[in-house]
């Protein structure tokens, strides 16, 4: 399958490459859709082995954005940016401003943001050429640190698993293995322990470790136990695809819950977990909260609202599994078709 087969296939709008060999910049904007509003995802660096898994890479992320912004109801399209590149070695303000004059190039079809490899910082100087990016802290305006939001998005997505699994959204009590003690994981450990959940977590990185049993006290385990622990709730919070053939085995809880991207390796992973009666958040509607908080950006931001509307997730979680479990479908695939519906009810107004 050639590159205009692909994206027509999967409905990619438009695939930029932006070069510039003097400041030594390989990137690459894919808009997947923008029937909804402007098309918006961060910016990813990474040192990717090959200029193919960067094209996949953006493909795959920038849809995943038209889903997480239209399950979430928000006036967004979808789509993501990645410089090809090592951060801490090939960054520089020349390269990031100068994909700053690419994205103004698009004249706000891209709203771009943070990503892994680029910080707010990095943001500052793509600003410098172009007014379409949103998420830099300390600037007037910004929503800031987007990691409290995913979290309390997260947290209230959880408290709607409870109450479908368990009849009550209370999470006290309740034995939650956190896969990840980074940023999100960090703020969603904070609102479990107040409610009185208990909490078990694993992380690759010490550090993370330490911060977190240091200000909870939580229990930790090795990282390739995590995923089998004897608990209620299972939330992955760090690589994806975790779900998969071999662990979906391991698991021992009735929910999954957390806010890493692309958890499922597979759909029919997905529907492995409906036949073992586990019930799954899809990611990217559980995880929507940074994406809704940066939101807010456009129309002058004030904490308060975006507290309460990322709290909706809650409601969205609800109304995938009540329909799933209508439909005797996977959630992931009702999540899709609730996102697709939505597109495509917006596509019918317009003709």
């Amino acid at each position: 399958m050639n590159l205009f087969e692909r994206i027509s296939n999967d409905g990619y709008e438009q695939i930029v490459f932006c070069h510039d060999k003097d400041v030594g910049l390989k990137a690459i904007i894919a808009i997947h859709d923008s029937t909804l509003g402007p098309g918006t995802g961060g910016c990813r660096m990474y040192p990717y082995a090959t200029e193919d898994q960067a094209l996949e890479d953006v493909l795959r992320l920038s849809r995943g954005m038209t889903y997480k912004a239209s399950i979430s109801g928000l006036k967004l399209g979808g789509a993501k940016a990645v410089i090809i590149g090592d951060p801490k070695k090939d960054k520089t303000p020349e390269l990031l401003k100068r994909f700053g004059q690419y994205v103004e190039t698009l004249k706000g079809r891209y709203i771009t943001a943070k990503d892994v490899g680029i910080n707010g910082d990095d943001l500052a100087l793509v600003r410098r050429e172009t007014n379409h990016v949103l998420g830099i802290e300390g600037v007037a305006g910004s929503s800031g640190d987007p990691s409290p939001l995913t979290a309390w998005g997260t947290y209230n997505g959880m408290k709607a698993c409870a109450a479908h699994v368990w009849g009550t959204s209370s999470l006290k009590g309740k034995r939650i293995a956190v896969q990840g003690l980074g940023y999100v994981s960090f703020s969603l450990i904070g609102y479990l322990v107040k409610e009185g959940a208990s909490v078990v977590g694993a992380d690759v990185d010490p550090q993370a470790v330490a911060r977190a049993q240091k200000e909870y006290g939580i229990d930790i385990v090795a990282p390739n136990e995590i995923l089998a622990q004897d608990c209620d709730i299972v939330s992955p919070n760090a690589l994806g695809a975790i779900l998969n053939n071999l662990s979906i085995r391991e698991l021992k809880c009735k929910v999954v819950a957390g806010a890493a991207n692309n958890q499922l390796a597979t759909d029919e992973d997905g529907a492995e977990l409906m036949r073992r009666g586990i019930v799954y958040a899809p990611d990217y509607a559980i995880n929507a909260g940074g994406l809704m908080n940066i939101y807010h950006e456009l129309d002058g931001y004030n904490a308060e609202r975006a507290y309460d509307h990322v709290g909706g997730i809650y409601k969205t979680i609800e109304d995938i599994l009540v329909r799933a479990k209508k439909e005797n479908q996977p959630t992931q695939r009702i999540a899709d078709r609730m996102a697709e519906e939505r597109i495509q009810n917006a596509k019918k107004k317009r003709s």
